[in-house]
């Protein structure tokens, strides 16, 4: 049973070194998993959403070596789409990015394969991308457009369309319509999170995969194709970045942030950008970035490509000055909680004058006080009220919330605590 979290105001000064991204780590997984040969991923994350991925390809004939230490490196032996009967329904855990991205690879083989996950996972939608596999050839059964599922294919390509409000939904079929029969014609129904999308899209560059991109309301992908293996080193994460960058932009610290790329597709880079355009000080070396905190003055933030910052973003308006708006970022209520609904609830727990919208947050400046909160079992969530005890009076108990940081970021209290946070897991 996962452990509380108990913060106290603190000031963050120090190093950190940024663990590699989730979403590459993915991507390298099932792309090294379905070319034909041994692929190399250095730098990888290691958390429980990755894991879960990396289980779940073991179940379909995908083999791993190494993986552990500080310098990780992941040795993995494709199968060119040559995938094995898992027997077992495949569990993804809680990873959302997992489930939709194997359930298309799913439609690649001829028999059934059943896929499931956590109670979180079995809320999260899946008809748009049943419907889109369904268009192309895979036969899908679902529990009303939600996993438990099971698909079947072969998919052989053809004509369809994908809503866009998940950029997963997207990326799945990116990513094995190149193994279809036939060529793939994909229509895109209002297209949130677009960084996503360019990133997987920078996959496909990089391996030489053959596809048309018409303004990304329209993608021809050419099938027939295969992954080459390859040898890939996995950038910081830029989301995990988010929260001691805006623990420095709160506490008025200090944070030398290592690890990072500022050349690479991931959207989360931008929310540097927004720090600074609200008073954050940043100055970019070669090897890190330097963050220092100083007067916030609150902003209008359209959020629909950089959704997994809203939380922390949140706290961030509670230190500003001001009025902060958070927009256009109805897919936050999609993710392992309704994150709009989750921070704005318990927030104003801490006394923060905050209130929802359909699509956002509106959030003026705040004296927040320590109390109980709910991380949801979600590991932004928990990470972003851990910054908001950072700034309040008093004691913040985050219930559940030690553990749900290994979604994404195991090492996350023991890196804060370095950073000076005074944080504490506890009964």
């Amino acid at each position: 049973m996962s452990s509380d979290l108990i913060i106290h105001s603190s000031h963050t000064n120090g190093i950190i070194k940024i663990p590699g991204s989730k979403s590459h780590t993915i991507r390298a997984l099932v792309i090294a998993g379905l070319a034909d040969g041994v692929s190399v991923i250095k730098n990888p994350l290691l958390s429980d959403d990755t894991l879960s991925c990396m289980k779940a390809l073991e179940r379909l004939g995908i083999s791993f070596e190494g993986g552990s230490g500080e310098q990780a490196l992941l040795k993995v032996k494709g199968t060119g789409g040559n995938l094995k009967d898992p027997d077992v329904t495949i569990n993804v855990g809680n990873s959302g990015t997992t489930l939709r991205i194997l359930t298309a690879v799913a439609a690649l083989y001829k028999k059934k394969i059943r896929l499931d996950g956590d109670d979180s996972i079995r809320k999260r939608p899946m008809q748009p991308l049943l419907s889109a596999l369904y268009d192309i050839g895979a036969k899908v059964d679902s529990n009303n457009g939600h996993a438990p599922l099971s698909v079947s294919g072969p998919i052989i390509g053809g004509k369809t369309m994908i809503d866009g409000i998940s950029s997963q939904f997207l990326t799945a079929l990116l990513l094995t319509c190149p193994l279809a029969a036939a060529d793939t014609e994909i229509e895109v129904l209002d297209l949130h999170e677009r960084p996503y999308v360019e990133m997987t899209l920078s996959w496909l560059d990089k391996l030489n995969i053959k596809y048309g991109n018409s303004d990304y309301k329209k993608f021809f992908v050419e099938g027939g194709q295969t992954y080459p293996p390859f040898t890939f080193t996995v950038p910081g994460d830029f989301s995990t970045a988010t929260f001691p960058l805006v623990a420095a932009a709160i506490t008025g610290g200090n944070i030398r942030i290592k690890g990072l790329d500022t050349n690479d597709s991931q959207g989360d880079k931008r929310v540097f950008d927004i720090m600074q355009k609200m008073g954050t000080t940043i100055k970019y070396q070669p090897d890190e970035i330097v963050v220092e905190g100083g007067l916030l003055k609150g902003m209008e933030l359209d959020l629909n490509d950089i959704p997994d910052a809203l939380p922390a973003l949140a706290i961030a308006g509670c230190a500003a000055e001001g009025e902060t708006k958070l927009l256009n970022v109805e897919q936050a209520r999609l993710k392992e909680s309704d994150r709009i609904r989750a921070i704005c609830v318990e927030l104003k727990k801490m006394g923060a004058d905050i209130y929802e919208l359909d699509h956002g947050l509106v959030i003026k400046k705040s004296q927040l006080k320590g109390t109980q909160v709910n991380g949801y079992n979600d590991h932004r969530i928990v990470m972003s009220l851990s910054l908001a005890g950072m700034i309040a009076s008093g004691e913040t108990i985050i219930k559940g919330g030690s553990e749900t940081v290994n979604i994404t970021y195991p090492s996350f209290t023991n890196d804060f605590i370095k950073l000076g946070a005074k944080l504490r897991t506890g009964k």
